[in-house]
């Protein structure tokens, strides 16, 4: 072989070689290139880590009026959860004052009917008030008429007593004395008192006008209604006949309207009396008379205890020729 064919013999051997190596550079050039070429997610990776570092100093440097913010929030909670704690417990005191109340009324009210109970039981025979089956005795006012003082009193017997005298000076009035007696031995009302006459003398000392009170307990009637003991009842044209006179039932009458006989206190709606006056004429055989009567319940005791059974109720009946 020749020097020149040895030569490209060797040339044509060391030209593979050097593309190779040509090549191996172009690759290494291209891995650098891909790897100098940054990717999404090589971007994102960088800011991401920027960010959460961000994040992370903002949690660090609140303001501080966030701060106060905060505790301003919680304070108000726990304001409001205290506030309802004491609205809830408020309520249960008040059903409990309110079932307490209703329980005390209810054992007041059960006490004074017992109390009355055992009056009713225990003083029957002495005091009128209390019972409707034990009566008194109206006296005959029309025998009355006429009479002396002395001769009245006689009269009357049940104890009578005189208890007041008043003179009565005025032009032109016939009577002249008002003496007041009390009936001692007729039973007594624990509120009204002994029944009592009233004699209203002339000149000369003779009875021109006789009355009489009593409690309507005293006479047979029971805690009956104002209206029930005139309308219903006829209280007064029964005691106008006991006391000598003959009348027509039902000759007396209310006035329909209540306000004309009724009186209120101030707060005008507590009912403190009711009173009315009758009148009319009777008669004895064929001789006529004249006859008034007052009917008052007092209310000002029952509405200062509470008890219905403490009212007053009083009758007046006078008589005069």
């Amino acid at each position: 072989m020749s020097v020149k064919e040895d030569k490209r013999d060797h040339r044509e051997e060391e030209v593979p070689e050097e593309q190779m190596m040509h090549e191996d550079e172009v690759d290494r050039t291209a891995t650098e290139t891909e790897t100098a070429t940054p990717s999404c997610d090589a971007d994102d990776a960088p800011e991401r880590g920027l960010k959460h570092g961000k994040h992370g100093k903002v949690d660090d440097e609140v303001p501080e009026y966030l701060k106060r913010s905060r505790r301003m929030r919680r304070i108000l909670i726990a304001v409001l959860v205290v506030l309802v704690l004491l609205v809830a417990a408020g309520a249960v005191l008040v059903v409990m004052l309110f079932d307490t109340a209703n329980n005390a009324a209810t054992q007041q009210a059960q006490s004074a009917v017992s109390q009355v109970e055992a009056i009713e039981s225990d003083d029957a025979t002495k005091d009128a008030s209390t019972t409707t089956t034990k009566r008194t005795t109206v006296p005959d006012l029309v025998s009355l008429l006429g009479l002396t003082q002395q001769e009245a009193l006689d009269q009357l017997q049940h104890g009578a007593q005189v208890t007041g005298l008043s003179e009565i000076n005025e032009e032109g009035n016939p009577i002249k004395q008002q003496v007041d007696v009390a009936l001692s031995d007729e039973p007594a009302d624990s509120r009204s008192g002994t029944p009592s006459v009233y004699l209203d003398l002339n000149e000369e000392g003779r009875v021109l006008r006789a009355g009489y009170s009593v409690a309507i307990a005293s006479i047979g009637y029971g805690s009956i209604s104002f209206a029930d003991a005139v309308s219903n009842e006829g209280i007064i044209e029964e005691t106008v006949q006991e006391a000598g006179l003959t009348i027509a039932d039902y000759t007396a009458t209310l006035p329909e309207d209540k306000m004309q006989y009724s009186s209120y206190a101030g707060d005008g709606t507590t009912l403190t009396r009711e009173y009315c006056e009758f009148s009319g004429t009777g008669s004895v055989g064929e001789t006529q008379y004249s006859w008034e009567a007052d009917l008052s319940y007092d209310y000002t005791m029952a509405n200062a205890t509470g008890n219905l059974a403490d009212t007053i109720r009083t009758i007046y009946i006078y008589i005069q020729a």
